[in-house]
């Protein structure tokens, strides 16, 4: 028996193989398309939060001058911070329909599926990845349409999906831990609402290193939102240098390393 209660079903030697994964997990990939095309209103409200966001936020803040930043709209500015949060949100509920899957039973009945378990939780992984990058493209456009300009081009913006992209794969990797280490969905969602916030501004999202506090300033450096924000803005103002690239790039890589080892010792544990 399984941690979720499910007798494990022997795999085919016929159905093993690199080929096999990859079908099963494009298989899985399938359905939580098919499930997207059945939530439009769920899509529509992850794009139009970040749109109100840069709208009221930056009205509000339009004023607001920043050390480094100076003749820089607040709008520009925060395009960084409002794409980051966008990857952020996306990823982090990436494991809720997971979590209801295992409430339901159907993802004991899954897994005791001849498939690989892996492949669901890839299918889910990709899925995740992909939505977040798609909607990272759709708010983009959106900045630009309200006057945002990427001083980078267009190689600026295969670079925001890149850092957009390192950022999702560490946060959607421990919400898929999550969604089996927690006993129900009330925890998650409790998680989410107590830590989105505080990590937003405890970033670099709204206001640099040298506008906050020392306290906050510690908090935020070791924030890898911080590291996604900087790298993106930098290509949305422009005036980055190679260095400063790499150090996010480093601190990106730290994150999903520690991420991942974590998420896959909680996964292991589940799903012997």
């Amino acid at each position: 028996m399984n941690a979720l209660g499910a007798a494990p079903v022997p795999r085919s030697p016929s159905v093993t193989g690199p080929g096999a994964f990859t079908a099963e997990t494009l298989a899985q990939f399938g359905r939580w398309m098919h499930h997207l095309k059945r939530e439009p209103f769920n899509i529509m409200f992850t794009l139009v939060q970040p749109v109100l966001w840069m709208v009221f936020f930056s009205s509000l803040m339009e004023r607001a001058t920043f050390p480094g930043f100076e003749g820089k709209p607040y709008r520009d500015f925060m395009t960084a911070g409002v794409l980051t949060f966008t990857v952020y949100g996306n990823a982090m509920a990436g494991g809720i329909p997971m979590l209801f899957d295992r409430e339901n039973g159907f993802l004991t009945r899954l897994m005791a599926a001849p498939i690989a378990r892996g492949s669901i939780l890839a299918g889910r992984f990709l899925y995740v990845e992909l939505l977040a990058l798609g909607q990272t493209l759709v708010i983009l456009g959106i900045a630009l349409l309200m006057g945002v300009s990427i001083a980078a081009g267009w190689p600026g913006v295969l670079g925001i999906l890149v850092y957009g992209g390192l950022l999702g794969l560490g946060l959607t990797s421990l919400s898929l831990a999550l969604a089996f280490v927690l006993r129900g969905h009330g925890s998650f969602f409790m998680i989410l609402g107590t830590v989105g916030l505080p990590l937003l501004f405890c970033s670099t999202a709204l206001a640099p290193l040298e506008a906050m506090p020392a306290w906050m300033r510690v908090v935020a450096m070791c924030n890898p939102m911080s590291y996604c924000v900087n790298a993106m803005r930098e290509m949305v103002l422009g005036g980055g240098s190679l260095g400063s690239f790499a150090l996010n790039l480093l601190g990106l890589l730290v994150f999903n390393v520690v991420a991942l080892w974590v998420s896959l010792r909680a996964l292991k544990r589940r799903l012997a």
